[in-house]
C-alpha cells in the first residue's frame, strides 16, 4: 500500500502551519503571474536561480585559483629537490684544517675552510659557494649555473671572471696593483 504523496502545501495545511486563505492567495498569485508571463512573453528572472549562478561560478573560480596554487607549490617543490640534489651529488670536499674563506651572506660574514687550491678557484670563478640548508658547499661554476637557474638564492658566491676591457685611462690607481686574494 502506499500513501498519496502530498504536496508542500497541503502538507502546510494539514500541520496547521498555514490558513487556507493564504494558501489560496500564495496559489492565486502563482497563478498570476504565469498568466502574465504567457500573456506579454516575459521571462520573470528567477533570483534564487541567478544567486546559484554566481555562487557556482565564485567557487569554480576559487577553485581554479586552489589548484594554480597547488602547482605551484609543487612546481617549488620539485625546483627545490633538484637544487638539493645538483649540490649532493657535485659538492667538492672541504678541508677542515685549511685557509679559512671569508664571505657575505644576508649582511653577515660566514667562514668557510678550504684548501688553499679551492680558494684561488673561488676567486677565479672556477668554483662556487652555495646554501645547502643551513650549511655551505663548494662546487663548480658550471653547477652554480645550473643551481642558479632553479634557485638564484642558493647561490651565495659565484665570482664572474672579468670579461670587459679595462677603462685604466681615467684610473688614478691604474699603476697600483690591488690585490684580490687578501685574507682576513
Amino acid at each position: 500500500m502506499s500513501k498519496q504523496k502530498l504536496s508542500l502545501q497541503e502538507q502546510l495545511l494539514k500541520s496547521g502551519l498555514v490558513s487556507s486563505a493564504l494558501a489560496k492567495s500564495a496559489k492565486s498569485d502563482k497563478h498570476k503571474q504565469t498568466q502574465q508571463q504567457r500573456k506579454n512573453n516575459i521571462t520573470v528572472v528567477d533570483e534564487a536561480k541567478e544567486l546559484v549562478k554566481k555562487a557556482q561560478s565564485e567557487k569554480v573560480e576559487r577553485d581554479r585559483e586552489l589548484n594554480q596554487l597547488k602547482t605551484q607549490q609543487e612546481e617549488q617543490k620539485h625546483l627545490i629537490a633538484q637544487v638539493k640534489q645538483l649540490i649532493e651529488l657535485n659538492r667538492l670536499p672541504k678541508d677542515a684544517d685549511g685557509v679559512a674563506y671569508h664571505f657575505n651572506d644576508k649582511n653577515k660574514v660566514k667562514t668557510l675552510y678550504v684548501s688553499e687550491a679551492m680558494r684561488i678557484q673561488i676567486i677565479a670563478g672556477k668554483l662556487a659557494v652555495v646554501k645547502y640548508g643551513e650549511s655551505y658547499e663548494v662546487v663548480s661554476a658550471e653547477v652554480a649555473k645550473k643551481i642558479s637557474l632553479r634557485d638564484p638564492v642558493s647561490v651565495i658566491v659565484d665570482n664572474q671572471p672579468a670579461t670587459g676591457v679595462d677603462n685604466t685611462e681615467d684610473d688614478p690607481y691604474a699603476n697600483y696593483q690591488i690585490p684580490d686574494d687578501l685574507v682576513w
